[in-house]
């Protein structure tokens, strides 16, 4: 009598069972496979070797010294240059140098993807596929930007292309494969796992680099990061190596990232990037104090460019962008990125923060082009004048703006502020940067032009307890938010 209570007890469970094993197939989706064996064997075709050839000239090398007359001496003439250079060659005539790197095919018509410094400076390119078939390539486009390259190679067969994924959907832990061609070891495979998501490692202006601790080594360069589903989610570009060989650090350019330059690159030859015509710089707890802010977050304007699309668009200098596009601008490095990678000619929607209260505006975007460098005086400082006053609490002293010290910072003739006479090296001023040459255009928000009004704006801030005073600081013609801490104890010295 009891059976069918059990089987029925047992059938009651397995919707249970079966809802469990549903909400566990993402879990296992994400497992480790058993093997990579097989995205490994489809994969393997479609990643190249890079070799390329260019003429450089032989370094001299420098003879051991040893005493006059030593059997060295006569030893060494024998045997001239490094071991492995040509022997009896000259000090500095040129040979023909070849290098090696990696690339994949994103499309069967031959376009292959690798790095710009894989590339860059060669006179001669050779993809090389993995049945050892070597096919000269054209140099379609470059964008050392993102350090980025697009090749161009002819077969009468359509070659083995892979597709681009999406590394926005990436996310920490995922398993990934790199294939490449370290230290000329071609079709080396590797997996790791993603370390970190959006690093900036100051290879380039829009920094966003996957990291993994999958093996990546001198010779991977430009090779793909494949996710568990076999699509390009990154182009493999930098290690992290005291040794140059792979200490589990490794970066990538995610496929959000490189895709669209490669469609740039493939469609005009070159990459086109937006522009706003603005100057930012970070914000930093005590300037998100400064500028109301309930915390560090955002693209603080530290200068708009005249007739440039912000300034179109009515930006002020101490804007904080927070979202353009749509798009969260949590740090100041992803404004130029983001800005960068909208079409050029869009009008999009900008949300700022404007004196603690945010704002809307709408700018067009424009084309960037390469920015004119500006010579200035670094060098030159001002004499101290009579006019001199210190202002302790900051741990500075001032002086006024006048026809000489415009003169010795090549300042235009109606520039106003105050000029930094000198700086106590163990002051708060110092602690911030701030150097004798540095002109103080506003503080707290407002104009100085003279001593007593950056002592009213210190003792503002004090008042109003914040812990340190905001000043816009124009050093060699750029200009830049510094916010001061206040020595409370000499606050009134």
């Amino acid at each position: 009598m009891t059976r069918p209570l059990i089987r029925l007890r047992h059938a009651a469970l397995l919707p249970g069972l079966a809802l469990a094993l549903l909400l566990l197939l993402p879990a296992l989706a994400q497992a480790r496979p058993d093997s990579f064996a097989d995205q490994a064997e489809k994969l393997l075709p479609s990643v190249v070797n890079i070799s390329t050839t260019q003429t450089v000239s032989a370094p001299a090398v420098d003879m051991p010294q040893f005493p006059p007359g030593s059997p060295f001496e006569e030893f060494f003439k024998q045997f001239p240059g490094e071991p492995g250079q040509n022997q009896g060659q000259e000090q500095g005539q040129e040979r023909q140098a070849t290098a090696l790197g990696s690339g994949f095919i994103i499309d069967s018509a031959g376009y292959v993807v690798t790095n710009n410094h894989v590339i860059d400076g060669a006179e001669e390119i050779e993809v090389i596929l993995q049945d050892d078939t070597r096919l000269p390539a054209t140099l379609i486009g470059t964008d050392a930007k993102t350090d980025l390259a697009l090749l161009k190679v002819e077969s009468d067969d359509p070659l083995p292309a892979v597709g681009w994924g999406n590394s926005d959907t990436l996310r920490v832990g995922d398993w990934v494969l790199a294939i490449g061609n370290p230290f000329g070891l071609g079709g080396t495979v590797t997996a790791g796992i993603v370390s970190a998501r959006s690093r900036n490692i100051n290879a380039g202006p829009y920094d966003d680099f996957i990291q993994t601790d999958a093996s990546i080594n001198r010779g991977n360069s430009g090779g793909p990061m494949f996710d568990t589903e076999g699509r390009v989610v990154g182009v493999n570009t930098a290690i992290f190596s005291p040794s140059g060989g792979n200490i589990g650090i490794g970066f990538a350019v995610p496929s959000a990232m490189a895709e669209p330059v490669i469609a740039q690159l493939k469609d005009k030859g070159r990459v086109t990037r937006g522009w706003l015509g603005v100057s930012i710089q970070t914000v930093t707890e005590e300037i998100a104090e400064g500028l109301g802010l309930d915390e560090a977050r955002g693209a603080l304007v530290a200068q708009v460019q005249p007739d440039g699309p912000a300034a179109k668009a009515g930006f002020e200098q101490g804007d904080v962008v927070l979202l353009f596009d749509g798009k969260a601008i949590g740090e100041m490095r992803d404004l130029p990125r983001v800005v960068a990678q909208t079409e050029v000619g869009r009008t999009v929607p900008v949300d700022i923060m404007r004196g603690g209260k945010e704002r809307s505006l709408k700018a067009t975007v424009a084309e960037m082009s390469d920015p004119v460098q500006v010579s200035a005086r670094p060098d030159a400082t001002p004499e101290a004048g009579k006019g001199d006053a210190e202002i302790a609490a900051l741990g500075l002293t001032v002086a006024p703006l006048d026809d000489a010290a415009r003169d010795a910072l090549d300042l235009a003739a109606d520039a106003k502020g105050l000029v930094i006479a000198r700086v106590d090296p163990t002051g708060p001023a110092a602690e911030k940067g701030l150097r004798q040459g540095d002109v103080i255009t506003q503080a707290e928000r407002k104009a100085v032009t003279s001593a007593e009004d950056l002592h009213e704006a210190v003792e503002r801030a004090g008042k109003e307890g914040r812990k340190a005073v905001l000043l816009l600081v124009d050093r060699a013609k750029q200009p830049l938010f510094v916010a001061v801490r206040i020595d409370a104890g000499k606050a009134h010295g």
